[in-house]
């Protein structure tokens, strides 16, 4: 499955991600935490790549129109564990 989001910059690490499905648009609200950055080893100016990559990583496991209206990256790790850390390595290397 191939979505497309629509990462908008709030500042602070809080993004708005909007997704096209065919009921309609979701929005919710990330937020990117600096130590889940931290343990990527992705630099502040990946953090909107990151949202991006965990977006789509959570629509590969549950309908999109499911996505919360609040995401936070600490609740993605504690929910998916090693699994996320390891696939968003290698996501964000390109491999």
């Amino acid at each position: 499955m191939s979505e497309q989001f629509e990462i908008e910059p709030l500042g602070d690490h809080d993004y708005l991600v909007r997704a096209r499905y065919s009921g309609g648009v979701i929005e919710s609200r990330f937020r990117a935490s600096p130590a889940v950055i931290d343990e990527l080893d992705a630099a502040k100016a990946d953090e909107q790549r990151v949202i991006e990559e965990t977006a789509l990583y959570l629509a590969e496991r549950q309908p999109v129109m499911d996505l919360p209206p609040m995401v936070d990256l600490d609740d993605v790790e504690a929910a998916y564990g090693d699994h996320y850390i390891t696939e968003m390595t290698r996501r964000l290397k390109g491999s």
